[in-house]
């Protein structure tokens, strides 16, 4: 399985959308790589419903999503067919999924990701979420349960508080949303840890030498990193 801070298995696969060559493709944009256990399941189809919903909110961001199991392509497209035609969820309906659904059945993609975990099944990947950034580095990885749909609030806070941190250099504290404090890195030597507590390192507010927050704006927030 690999880490945060690895660069991104490659791989080249057969999607919904045609063959993907990753992350080789997606260069200069964030990417959403997230597996899910089967097709025509009733948790999955709740997650990709939702997915498709703020894929355009996600794209304002420069963010792109990629999705897989180990079902082949036509039972993707016939389930995707059905999500479009028949199933009505949280008040949405004849959704239909645009982004790229991988096919997996020799389950090269989820053995390189870790995706299949032991003690859940040998066929079906649990529900992995991979943030990767334009760079085709991972930077944040999430794992659900297969009993256990994801929080797509926080998925979307965490892409934009990765893009937040690298912008300004700064690390977003415990429940951050934009327009609310930051962290300040924390001093690197005496001088400055004593500069800031005394007030001398520019508009900061310091509860200790290592633990000091500033304002940003929610407005420069999203100068920053929103692309349309």
């Amino acid at each position: 399985m690999p880490r945060i801070g690895d660069a991104a298995p490659e791989f080249t696969a057969i999607s919904t959308q045609g063959t993907i060559n990753f992350p080789q493709d997606y260069q200069g944009s964030w990417v959403i790589l997230f597996s899910h256990p089967a097709d025509f399941t009733p948790v999955c189809t709740s997650e990709f419903m939702t997915f498709a919903s703020i894929e355009e909110k996600l794209a304002e961001v420069n963010t792109k999503l990629v999705g897989l199991s180990i079902d082949g392509l036509y039972s993707h497209i016939a389930w995707l067919r059905t999500i479009k035609e028949k199933v009505t969820f949280n008040g949405m309906s004849n959704v239909e999924v645009k982004f790229p659904l991988i096919e997996d059945i020799t389950m090269e993609v989820a053995s390189k990701y870790g995706m299949i975990q032991p003690g859940e099944s040998s066929t079906k990947a649990v529900r992995a979420v991979f943030f990767i950034d334009p760079k085709g580095m991972i930077r944040t990885i999430l794992y659900y349960p297969l009993s256990v749909g994801r929080n797509f609030d926080e998925i979307y806070r965490t892409v934009v508080a990765l893009q937040t941190a690298d912008a300004f250099s700064i690390a977003t504290p415990a429940d951050w949303r934009p327009g609310s404090d930051v962290i300040v890195p924390t001093a690197g030597s005496c001088g400055v840890a004593k500069a800031r507590m005394d007030g001398d390192e520019g508009e900061m507010t310091c509860h200790d030498w290592f633990f000091c927050t500033k304002k940003l704006d929610e407005a420069e927030v999203w100068k920053a990193i929103k692309k349309n």
